[in-house]
């Protein structure tokens, strides 16, 4: 299935000022030709010619099996690939909306003030596992203000103070809790810190990695309804990646289906349900049970109960 964007991809400085046709979706980044390979003997083609555009405010799916590249290519386009992963061909454009004006930032020709400025503020990350990504030793106060004093260092404590807890309380978590350590928290509640951290200065872009990875099905219906609920306060696009497909269609604007370091179908979630069109997408909609059909067909050599 083809992708409908405005051609945004040459836009090579970081300063170029565009204007937007309101009648097409407005991109908010746009990667184009994407190749990422870890350094090793033999070299790993982890990421082979990718194009990807997200959309403002949109959810975006990335599906795929573990090792399929999903991760590295969110990675790349965040810049926070490391040795020795190297991403050795491609662009990446972030299209930064102020008012009524859009800049093209080449995301790959940032480096040092301009890059840690870049990240966080423009596009912010949920990694996986919230109890590793947190610090186990510093109270969620600290971790919250680390935020602030790297890209607000303007902002008094008590402000600081303010926001932090207003951030626990936009995500359900009481803002008392910014007394708390990582372990004095549920795995729920460390998850929605991690989203907290990564909402304090509004990006116009979250790439959450799997953020309900370890979590009982219940507690993940709660975030997964707890991040629908920001995007609409704030508008912010997602790109939610996971290698459950079932998931993503509920919650999803459009799925990108990645295999073997490349995206081998994408199309709105209705399209991908309805009519998939490669075989490992079929493949991915008939691994989970269904929750219809005859019982007991794998009890006791199949005789019912």
């Amino acid at each position: 299935m083809s992708e409908t964007t405005t051609d945004t991809a040459s836009a090579v400085t970081a300063d170029a000022t565009v204007t937007t046709d309101s009648a097409l979706p407005e991109p908010v980044v746009t990667a184009r030709n994407v190749h990422i390979e870890y350094e090793v003997e033999p070299v790993v083609k982890a990421v082979r010619g990718v194009d990807l555009t997200v959309y403002r405010g949109e959810i975006l799916g990335l599906a795929g099996e573990s090792g399929c590249g999903k991760t590295t290519l969110a990675y790349g386009l965040n810049r926070l690939l490391k040795a020795p992963a190297l991403m050795t061909e491609g662009s990446v454009t972030f299209h930064d909306r102020q008012g009524d004006t859009v800049t093209d930032i080449n995301v790959l020709a940032l480096d040092g003030d301009g890059l840690r400025a870049f990240r966080w503020d423009k596009i912010s990350m949920v990694f996986q596992g919230a109890m590793n990504s947190l610090n186990p030793v510093i109270k969620i106060r600290k971790q919250l203000f680390d935020v602030f004093t790297t890209h607000r260092p303007g902002m008094s404590k008590d402000d600081m103070e303010a926001r932090a807890r207003e951030l626990l309380e936009l995500v359900g978590v009481d803002a008392d809790r910014v007394n708390s350590y990582p372990h004095e928290l549920s795995g729920g509640m460390r998850q929605r810190v991690m989203i907290a951290m990564a909402l304090a200065l509004e990006p116009q872009l979250m790439i959450m990695d799997e953020p309900t990875t370890a979590l009982d099905v219940v507690v993940q219906r709660d975030i997964i309804r707890e991040i629908m609920r920001l995007r609409e306060i704030f508008g912010f696009a997602v790109i939610f990646i996971t290698h459950d497909l079932p998931m993503l269609l509920e919650i999803s604007d459009r799925v990108a289906v990645m295999l073997e370091g490349q995206i081998v179908e994408r199309g709105t979630a209705s399209e991908i349900y309805e009519n998939a069109q490669h075989e490992y997408t079929k493949r991915l909609l008939s691994s989970f049970p269904s929750l219809t059909g005859e019982r007991g067909a794998f009890l006791r050599g199949g005789e019912d109960q």
